[in-house]
C-alpha cells in the first residue's frame, strides 16, 4: 500500500530558507492557489491581516488571507499548525513587495521578447510558461497590463520555482508606467454595474443626502494618492453599507463611482471585484 507523501520534507525546508533571507514564503495548494480562510475567517468575518483590504488585525494562526499570511517568522511557519497544511502543500509561493521586490510575470514568448526588447536586464526566472523578471522595488499590482504580463508585487504573490540567474537591478520607470491608464475621454464607453436587489425609495435619507453621499464617495477615490485599491474597496463598502438594502441606489449612482475609480486606473474588473467583495461583505 502506497503512504500518503509527506510534502513538509520538500517545501518547509524551502520556506525556512526564504524566510531567513528575508523573503516571506506561504505554502499553496493543488491548483498554485493559497490555502482557503479557516472558519474564523471565512468571508474575512476577522477583520483581515495587516495591510489587506479592510482592517485588522487577524490573529488567526493559520496561513489565512493569501499573500497576507507570509511571514519571515520561522516559529509561525514550523509551528504545528502550519505543519498540517505543509502536508499538503503542492508548493511554495512568496510575496513580492514584503521582500521588496516586483515581479514581471511573462505568460508567453511575444511576452518575453517585448521585455527582452523594452526592459533593463535583470534576474530571470524560467516558469511552465514563460519567465519572471525579478526588480528590485515595490508597486502596485497590476493584472494584464500588456498582453502575457502581470505585474506581481504588492498585495500578491507569485509561486517561488527556483533563485534565477542574473543581478537583479533596481525597478525602472518603464515597468511602474506599464500600470499608468490614460485618462476617460469625454464621452467614456457605458459601463455595466452589478445590480441591487430592491427598489424604491431610501426610507432613511433624502435624495440630496444620498447625492452628496455619492458625490464625497467621487472624491475621496479621486484624491487617493497611493492605495487605489485598498480606497476604492472602502469606498464602496461604506456607500453600500448606508444604502446596499434600501435599494436607493441606482445603476447611475455605481456608474459614478466606477468611473471616479477608473479614473484612477483600476479596471473595470478590479472595479467589478471591489463590489463584489463589498457586497459580500455585508451579506447583501
Amino acid at each position: 500500500m502506497t503512504q500518503p507523501t509527506d510534502n513538509r520534507r520538500e517545501h518547509l525546508p524551502t520556506a525556512l530558507s526564504l524566510a531567513a533571507s528575508g523573503v516571506p514564503p506561504l505554502p499553496l495548494r493543488a491548483g498554485k492557489v493559497p490555502f482557503g480562510n479557516c472558519r474564523r475567517c471565512a468571508g474575512n468575518a476577522c477583520g483581515g491581516r495587516p495591510n489587506m483590504k479592510t482592517s485588522g488585525p487577524c490573529t488567526c494562526p493559520r496561513p489565512c488571507h493569501g499573500w497576507a499570511a507570509a511571514t519571515t517568522d520561522p516559529h509561525v511557519i514550523n509551528s504545528p499548525t502550519w505543519a498540517r497544511v505543509w502536508r499538503e502543500a503542492a508548493g511554495v509561493a512568496y510575496h513580492p513587495g514584503g521582500a521588496g521586490l516586483t515581479v514581471v510575470d511573462l505568460d508567453n514568448a511575444e511576452a518575453i521578447a517585448w521585455a527582452r526588447a523594452s526592459l533593463p536586464a535583470t534576474r530571470i526566472v524560467p516558469t511552465t510558461r514563460g519567465e519572471h523578471w525579478l526588480y528590485r522595488g515595490v508597486m502596485q499590482s497590476a493584472n494584464a497590463v500588456r498582453t502575457g504580463v502581470d505585474i506581481k508585487s504588492s498585495m500578491q504573490y507569485a509561486r517561488w520555482l527556483n533563485p534565477g540567474t542574473g543581478a537583479i537591478t533596481v525597478l525602472p520607470d518603464v515597468v511602474r508606467a506599464l500600470i499608468v491608464k490614460e485618462p476617460p475621454t469625454a464621452h467614456p464607453a457605458a459601463i455595466t454595474v452589478p445590480a441591487l436587489v430592491g427598489g424604491g425609495e431610501c426610507p432613511h435619507r433624502t435624495p440630496t443626502y444620498l447625492n452628496r453621499g455619492i458625490a464625497m464617495a467621487e472624491q475621496r477615490i479621486t484624491e487617493a494618492r497611493d492605495a487605489v485599491h485598498a480606497t476604492v474597496y472602502r469606498t464602496f463598502l461604506a456607500v453600500l453599507s448606508r444604502h446596499g438594502r434600501c435599494g436607493c441606489l441606482t445603476e447611475a449612482h455605481t456608474a459614478r463611482l466606477f468611473t471616479a475609480a477608473q479614473a484612477k486606473g483600476e479596471s473595470p474588473r478590479h472595479c467589478t471585484d471591489a463590489w463584489t467583495n463589498a457586497l459580500t461583505r455585508l451579506g447583501l
